[in-house]
Formats: C-alpha cells, structure tokens, sequence
C-alpha cells in the first residue's frame, strides 16, 4: 500500500472524527436555522447521526483529491466504500448493542463512529492503491454517494415514519 496514501487516509480519519463530533452540535448552535438541517444532525434518531461521517468525509475527499490525484486511483469508490463501511458499523453496532442491552450507551455510539471512521479510511487507502477500476465502478460510485447526501437532505424534512427516524427524546421525527 502507498505510504503517502495511508497517511492521508489516517489524518482524514482523525479529521473526519473530530469534525464529525463537532457537527452533532452545530444545528443548535447555529440556531436551528431549517435550511442547514440538510448537513448537520437536527435530531437525536439513528439517521440524523449518520450524517456525522458522510459530509465531513466529502469535504476532506474535496481538499485530499488536490493532493494525492497522482499518487492515488479510484478516489470515488473508495470514499463511496469508506462511506458505506461508516455507516455499516454505526448501524450493526448501534443495533447490536442496543439489543444485547436494552439501552443506548454513549461510549458504544462514540467509539462505533470513530472505529467505522478509521476502518472506512483504511479500505479508502487500500482501494486507491490498486490498479484503476473499469468506469462503470466510478459512475455506480457517483450514483450511490450522491443519493445518500440527497436522502439525508430529504429525510431531514420528510423523514419516514420508522424507528431508525425516530428522535429518542422527543419521540418526533425530522426538524423539530
């Protein structure tokens, strides 16, 4: 695997955690203005905690693209896997661990999130170091990401009357 890569892939891990943790607060702390809810968690359900890896991820893999575009291959299908690889572990762990317990443990959801992170980051290295991918991976790879970010926009207002949107102190879903 290309050092140079694994490095910007762990420095995007700790970048994504730490920028993540920080956008859990940021819908309260920018006023809960309605049209940034698209981004930024408006809730404490399941989904709404899911935005915490995508979008900090799309901007480190904006700024990371300028510096390894030559050094590296795949870049979309490797962050559509980091991406997906994010939120596969937030969700199997939540939902294991809730099941197991019968109760939401905070240093479960903290450590599923960074760990899904470093794992995803890790795969992201490893598939930008193999021979370029057939174009159709990268298309697929844009038409997976691109539909998260827009059913993370969308389900923000018009969320689903299921429990993976369920707000679990409000008991509401979608922008409160």
């Amino acid at each position: 695997m290309n050092k140079k890569l694994l490095k910007w892939e762990i420095f995007g891990a700790i970048f994504i955690s730490i920028v993540g943790a920080l956008f859990h607060f940021m819908f309260e702390w920018l006023g809960s203005w309605p049209p940034i809810g698209g981004i930024f968690p408006v809730n404490e359900s399941v989904w709404e905690h899911l935005k915490l890896p995508y979008w900090p991820l799309i901007i480190y893999s904006l700024v990371e693209h300028k510096f390894i575009t030559e050094n590296s291959n795949n870049l979309i299908f490797a962050k559509t896997l980091a991406i997906l690889i994010d939120l596969s572990v937030i969700l199997i762990t939540f939902y294991t661990f809730t099941a197991i317990l019968g109760v939401e443990l905070l240093i479960i959801d903290i450590l599923s999130f960074i760990i899904g992170v470093f794992i995803g980051q890790y795969v992201s290295a490893k598939v930008m170091s193999l021979g370029e991918k057939p174009k159709w991976v990268s298309y697929i790879s844009w038409i997976i990401f691109i539909a998260l970010g827009l059913l993370f926009i969308i389900f923000t207002y018009l969320p689903p009357n299921l429990p993976i949107f369920l707000d679990s102190e409000s008991g509401m879903y979608g922008i409160i």
